[in-house]
């Protein structure tokens, strides 16, 4: 009889496991904090304001606000008026990187914020509820020197959210609104070294386009790309991830394979946690570097989305394994309550992705926030997850508390518990009768407590995972970025993403090695005496259920007396 690995183990070398398992998380944080830079970088950029005078403004012609073949340009509007040009020939110019720069695919994506500078006049206020409609194009080249390659074109409309502080009279003419930031673009990949923005601001005034907008002075974009030295770090990690993980999993449901019974529930769950684990690892993003692919934003967030809804359940199937009074355990089916609100809520976050990066992939100026219908409809997907993960908190919450009361009551009885298998034992017509001496019964009871310490350790260890994941989440949001010790700076948020993406790693490490069936195998005498009785007691304490041949009459006398 084999029991998992955690129920052989001794408590010292169960803490010498996780010492070793602490200092791989320690080297996880000081990878990000040491050696990678900062996950991101933002880059401010001024439009040009070009000239384009041609009669029709839908040929293809790209407008440079730099270079050798830089734009007629003028420097504000006011220049447009004695030179009788047209706000529909007014285009503003980006071009992405700065001069002398280069895009790179270590970039990994490109997300875009838009700010308007709107100037008070009193004859042109911004309306209530104004919009601006823009027409935008973007473009890009390999070479400073080859023809610009359309990419995407687009009318980009934007709800205007601007207060004026000052009072709304003459002499406060030519003060700026103060306008709230506006999502402009994202692009899932930088495949291309430069991308040009062409951006007309079209009016008519018949169909009421761009009427009522105020008197638009400047356009300001600010880029945030992902940093290539972090991009690197991280696929360095998941590279050495992949395989480890892999080889353990592979490990773990051979052991599993080779036992005489079938598996039971949490032994394939933690399988499955492994499996999204290494879906999640696999380092397919170096295949970004020479492909564009566009859809791995999708793709990411759609793996994070399976991991963490396959860890949310494993937690909820974990505890409710441990609960001495369930009736219906190793039963899927019986944790429909529970993992149901993780079903619904990861639904609705994953239709929210697809209603906003899904389409961005056709149309990167494209935003579920744009537009009434899709900000109400992303607010109740939103609010329904809220609800979900706080029914399924609840849930699990109620469920650690049952298990810690249980495991409580089991421990305070055990001697009586012990007493009990041993008349039971003396008077049950058994192949082979047992002899339980009082040294055989404190030995088992302590044995049990054995057990119960390194299942309440487990779970705390848990807790720990999740409170370290939230701590680190509110500190990176909190800080500047990075902290100085002297010479030394540690990037706050890179240690972030690299430490818990390490951390949850070495979880599911543990939990494929800790709960792998273990080498051990006892004697006849053993698992037919005094260790017959301690494996009852096993069956009460853990979910890898060691029996073959389903449950003894011990195991269904201590379930009785743990429920009643």
């Amino acid at each position: 009889m084999a029991g998992a690995i955690i129920e052989n183990m001794s408590t010292k070398k169960l803490c010498i496991v996780g010492g070793i398992l602490l200092v791989f998380q320690i080297i996880a944080f000081l990878v990000g904090g040491l050696i990678a830079p900062g996950p991101t970088t933002a880059v401010s950029y001024m439009s040009v304001k070009c000239v384009d005078v041609r009669k029709n403004h839908h040929k293809a012609k790209w407008l440079m606000p730099w270079g050798p073949n830089q734009c007629d340009k003028i420097r504000d509007i006011e220049e447009a008026i004695p030179r009788e040009i047209e706000a529909n020939d007014i285009v503003f110019s980006v071009h992405i990187p700065l001069p002398s720069m280069e895009m790179s695919p270590w970039f990994q994506f490109m997300l875009f914020i838009l700010q308007l500078d709107i100037a008070f006049k009193l004859n042109n206020q911004i309306r209530e509820n104004a919009e601006v409609s823009m027409d935008v194009s973007l473009a890009y080249r390999d070479d400073m020197f080859a023809e610009w390659t359309e990419m995407a074109h687009e009318r980009v409309p934007r709800k205007l959210k601007c207060t004026f502080t000052s009072p709304k009279t003459l002499e406060h003419e030519g003060r700026y609104y103060e306008c709230d930031v506006l999502p402009f673009m994202e692009i899932g990949s930088v495949a291309h070294k430069y991308y040009l923005l062409n951006i007309r601001l079209p009016v008519n005034e018949k169909k009421k386009i761009n009427v009522g907008i105020g008197e638009i002075k400047d356009i300001r974009l600010v880029g945030i790309h992902q940093n290539g030295g972090f991009t690197k770090v991280w696929f360095a990690m998941k590279t050495f991830l992949t395989p480890s993980i892999f080889i353990i999993m592979v490990w773990y449901w051979r052991r599993i394979t080779m036992m005489s019974r079938p598996p039971v529930l949490l032994e394939k769950v933690i399988f499955a946690l492994g499996i999204s684990m290494t879906f999640i690892n696999i380092p397919v993003e170096w295949f970004s570097i020479g492909f564009d692919w566009t859809w791995m934003l999708l793709f990411g967030d759609i793996r994070q989305g399976i991991f963490y809804a396959m860890l949310l359940s494993f937690w909820i199937i974990f505890c409710g394994e441990h609960m001495m009074d369930q009736h219906e355990r190793n039963h899927i089916a019986g944790y429909w309550k529970q993992v149901g609100p993780i079903a619904v809520g990861s639904f609705c976050l994953f239709i929210f992705d697809m209603c906003e990066r899904g389409v961005q992939l056709t149309n990167p100026f494209y935003s579920i926030w744009t537009t009434d219908v899709g900000t109400e409809l992303a607010m109740a997907f939103i609010i329904v997850a809220g609800i979900c993960l706080c029914l399924y908190f609840l849930f699990l919450c109620f469920m650690v508390f049952q298990v810690f009361r249980n495991i409580s009551g089991k421990q305070s009885s055990l001697p009586a518990m012990s007493k009990v298998r041993r008349l039971h034992y003396e008077i049950s017509e058994t192949k082979q009768e047992p002899q339980i001496h009082q040294q055989h019964i404190g030995e088992a009871s302590q044995e049990d407590r054995g057990l119960i310490f390194r299942f309440k350790f487990l779970m705390l260890i848990t807790l720990a995972c999740a409170a370290m994941t939230v701590i680190f989440f509110i500190v990176s949001q909190v800080t500047e970025g990075h902290w100085k010790w002297g010479g030394v700076t540690v990037q706050v948020n890179s240690a972030f993403f690299t430490g818990i993406y390490g951390m949850w790693n070495l979880y599911v490490f543990a939990l494929m090695f800790l709960y792998a069936p273990s080498h051990k195998n006892y004697g006849e005498d053993q698992s037919n005496g005094d260790l017959g009785v301690h494996s009852g007691e096993e069956l009460q304490l853990t979910t890898t259920i060691t029996h073959v041949d389903g449950p003894t009459e011990i195991y269904k006398l201590t379930r009785k007396e743990a429920q009643e």
